[in-house]
């Protein structure tokens, strides 16, 4: 019987995958071209083809963490039930598995905005990825019928990024807990109980 063939990822695939790697573990500034192209396996001008720009290869990373993260965030939220009051404290599960899977190094974006500068299009696709955070975060709170949608988005935010960055520095698999009990005394007293 023969074994089916292993469909092969395309340069710019395997450009794609070897950043998300490297610039995740050590930073888009701390990994040169010549790094991504040893590592995948594609020459230089290879990767100027589909990448023109080192920024443009950062800007298609943060894409990807983007869309990635996003969805573990929604998909933990969905997981936690309709109700959006359940699903604004329900999305903290994805900071738990965040977390704890191996070479967590904390917020993509907040690593990546650090190391920008501002005004930059590097610094604003980070910025732009934490305000649709924060807007998500709002229309959810604005259905769960928040006193203050805005306030309560905001303070979650700072929640779960606050936790992100815990999660790295002291890596206790409680602060993930710690971090959806706080978010659970906020949306209660931030979105009052429907009767």
């Amino acid at each position: 019987m023969a074994q089916a063939a292993v469909p092969r990822q395309s340069a710019r695939e395997r450009i794609l995958d070897t950043a998300f790697r490297l610039f995740y573990a050590y930073g888009p500034r701390g990994v040169g071209v010549d790094t991504v192209t040893a590592e995948s396996g594609v020459a230089k001008a290879t990767l100027y083809k589909h990448f023109p720009r080192k920024d443009d290869l950062i800007l298609a990373y943060l894409d990807t963490v983007d869309q990635v993260w996003f969805g573990q965030l929604r998909a933990a939220a969905l997981a936690a039930g309709e109700d959006p009051r359940e699903q604004l404290v329900g999305m903290f599960d994805a900071l738990r598995s965040a977390c704890r899977r191996e070479g967590y190094r904390g917020c993509a974006f907040i690593n990546t905005a650090a190391e920008s500068a501002a005004g930059r299009d590097v610094h604003a696709r980070t910025v732009e990825h934490k305000t649709a955070v924060r807007a998500w975060l709002t229309d959810l709170a604005r259905r769960a019928a928040a006193t203050d949608p805005d306030r309560i988005a905001c303070q979650l935010t700072l929640l779960l990024d606050g936790g992100l960055s815990a999660g790295v520095l002291d890596a206790d698999p409680a602060t993930a807990d710690a971090a959806k009990a706080a978010a659970r005394a906020l949306v209660d007293a931030a979105c009052p109980a429907r009767g």
